[in-house]
């Protein structure tokens, strides 16, 4: 008889210990976790994308190693901007660039003694911190619906920067921190 009673004593502290004093707000506060982890994975799986930076071409905008967030919304309403930084997705699902956009739909773009030209016309680049006398390109004409990006470090040998158009489709979404945009 005692060693049921000795079972039983366990099961209610075993009891008490999973559920606590008062079952009711035991549960209460594990929906609450529940519907906070589910909210969580929503958010950072379809809303805000988390990105790494990795290597020194957009420095000193972002650092290498700097962890940012891609709002995958900001373009639902409206069309990426010249001077935006960016998600761009290249190839697959995991290699993703965090670029400046600097040239638009239909445009000439091309480099000519370190600035970028535009339909022939100098780019202003205020968020430009070193600019590099080195870098020239044959003029690109973009597509419908292209857009031309580039790193904010021109300090870096132009063979050496990932560059180019993308079209539109490629483009996951605005950065959230940093990289303002300038027009």
């Amino acid at each position: 008889m005692s060693g049921y009673a000795e079972t039983g004593g366990i099961l209610q502290m075993l009891k008490r210990v999973v559920l606590g004093e008062n079952p009711r707000r035991t549960f209460r506060r594990l929906s609450v976790l529940v519907l906070m982890g589910a909210v969580a994975v929503v958010i950072f799986n379809f809303i805000l994308l988390p990105i790494q930076i990795v290597g020194p071409s957009m420095t000193p905008t972002f650092r290498d190693g700097e962890i940012n967030l891609i709002n995958r919304l900001s373009y639902l309403r409206s069309e990426p901007k010249r001077g935006d930084v960016v998600g761009i997705m290249m190839s697959g699902k995991h290699t993703m660039f965090c670029k400046r956009i600097i040239g638009m739909p239909g445009e000439l773009v091309a480099f000519l003694d370190g600035k970028v030209m535009i339909n022939g016309i100098q780019l202003n680049e205020p968020y430009l911190k070193w600019p590099c006398q080195a870098w020239k390109s044959q003029p690109k004409q973009l597509g419908s619906d292209e857009y031309y990006f580039v790193g904010d470090n021109r300090s870096m040998p132009f063979e050496d920067h990932e560059k180019g158009a993308a079209q539109r489709k490629r483009i996951v979404g605005k950065v959230l921190f940093g990289g303002s945009s300038s027009s």
